[in-house]
């Protein structure tokens, strides 16, 4: 039997909980403040997350261990347990799939941790929090796949309603700080005071000083996103980098696994006014931490600039900004009137995305630097 509740359900005690966010990358970085508040509310009890392999960086960096006293390498949790699902649904039946799941899902359920948290509210999330072998498992009661919560031993109501995606994590996060005893008892500290820290990878960091060691700022133009509706044209960024020199910003064209295209068109149109960097997850947070300035649509390295405190002009169509646009920093978000909220994940840009101007950018990026 499972609780559906608000703050009232009973008092479960455990020192230890399991994060399950498993991707992707803008998903994970929403969830960070959620887990920041974990920390600083229960600053004695061992944190874990579980994430995909492919987005472990953004918790640990790749030579530091993945479980023990946490550092600047990995300044969040106490463990980092990753699984590769993407990789065992190509294989479901070879023998290295079942060996890779059999030794994760031992060394997870072997921590026995008191606690874990769905915050993705999908079924292979829900299942995966189930499997840990933690005795309680908090979920939303609305998760997004509505049989994920036939895995959830506490259902917690949240405001769904016009609310950021970081506030509904924030909101399930509060929950259970509030209807939870951990040992040894911690004081409480409000949740929203929660601040969100990355790991800092020595060798990224040195790369990226070295790429950008002339002193002067630099915009990140980021014309990838996760589908093709979210993406504004890449030509119309090149544009907006030729703007850019005019007022001595030069623009970082960054670009992720099969996005290459994209950045090759950006430095054609911007005549020698922008290069493209291709970066891993650490040297991308480090190339971030340094700019000036952020543009770029709905998607994961936005998120991160957000993240990060860079000023960011956010560039919208079908995904809708109120619940998942620049979040707690300085921005400007561009949307047209046209646009409708839709998750379909079509190739072409959205209509209400092409109507947005190259003078519209370039305008708001001149008044948000200004402002700052």
């Amino acid at each position: 039997m499972t609780d559906s509740f608000a703050l009232t359900a009973g008092t479960p005690r455990f020192d230890s909980v399991l994060i399950v966010r498993l991707s992707a990358m803008g998903d994970i970085i929403h969830t960070l403040p959620a887990a920041a508040a974990l920390r600083q509310a229960f600053p004695h009890a061992t944190l874990g997350w579980l994430v995909e392999e492919r987005w472990a960086e953004l918790l640990c960096t790749l030579r530091y261990p993945r479980s023990g006293r946490r550092s600047s390498q990995r300044p969040l949790v106490d463990r980092v347990h990753s699984v590769n699902t993407a990789e065992w649904r190509h294989a479901p039946f070879s023998f290295n799939t079942w060996q890779q799941m059999a030794s994760g899902l031992s060394e997870l359920r072997g921590i026995r941790y008191g606690a874990a948290i769905d915050f993705q509210g999908a079924i292979r999330s829900a299942l995966l929090a189930r499997w840990s072998g933690g005795p309680v498992v908090y979920g939303s009661a609305q998760p997004r796949e509505n049989a994920a919560s036939m895995f959830y031993t506490r259902k917690v109501l949240l405001n769904t309603n016009g609310t950021h995606v970081i506030e509904q994590a924030l909101e399930l996060a509060g929950a259970v700080i509030s209807t939870t005893s951990f040992l040894p008892k911690a004081l409480p500290t409000p949740v929203a005071e929660a601040l969100v820290e990355f790991p800092v990878d020595p060798d990224a960091e040195n790369r990226i000083a070295g790429l950008t060691a002339d002193g002067n700022g630099f915009a990140i133009l980021n014309p990838g996103a996760g589908w093709g509706a979210k993406r504004w044209p890449a030509e119309r960024y090149g544009q907006v980098a030729k703007e850019l020199a005019e007022d001595g910003l030069c623009s970082l064209v960054n670009y992720g696994p099969g996005e290459e295209h994209l950045a090759v068109a950006v430095e054609a149109a911007s005549e020698g006014t922008a290069r493209k960097i291709s970066c891993s997850v650490s040297e991308l947070i480090a190339l971030t931490r340094r700019a000036g300035l952020f543009i770029g649509g709905d998607t994961g390295p936005m998120h991160l600039a957000a993240a990060l405190r860079i000023p960011v002009v956010a560039i919208f169509g079908p995904t809708n900004p109120a619940r998942n646009g620049p979040f707690a920093t300085r921005s400007a978000v561009l949307r047209n009137a046209n646009s409708v909220t839709d998750h379909t994940r079509h190739s072409e840009p959205e209509q209400g995305l092409l109507e947005i101007t190259v003078a519209e950018v370039v305008g708001a990026t001149r008044k948000l630097l200004q402002r700052a």
